[in-house]
């Protein structure tokens, strides 16, 4: 079977980190491709119920695109210091998670 497509990845770690931000206590934004800013990996925007983080998937490896996601958990949340390395870990490691799962899943 053929690995997914990045849109579908996309998705699937927007679930798992959204999963893993809300058992956190976290705010968990909205997230959605491409930017709508021309040339920019990943914007911003917040708005009084929440935040949407914005990540451009096109030419650009997973890692990177699952990189951007997690950072922007992190700034929507205002994380620092030790919170915000511990946080990174575990969102990164509910990304990975998920891409060991559809490895297995091929």
């Amino acid at each position: 079977m053929a690995e997914k497509g990045p849109t579908l990845r996309f998705a699937s770690a927007a679930r798992r980190l959204g999963a893993a931000a809300r058992a956190a206590g976290l705010v968990v934004p909205a997230f959605r491709c491409p930017p709508r800013v021309a040339g920019v990996a990943r914007t911003i925007r917040r708005y009084p119920g929440g935040a949407v983080v914005s990540v451009q998937l096109r030419d650009r490896p997973f890692p990177d695109v699952a990189a951007d996601m997690v950072e922007g958990v992190l700034v929507v949340n205002q994380l620092r210091g030790e919170a915000e390395t511990r946080m990174r870990a575990a969102l990164a490691g509910a990304i990975d998670a998920s891409s060991t799962e559809n490895a297995r899943a091929a």
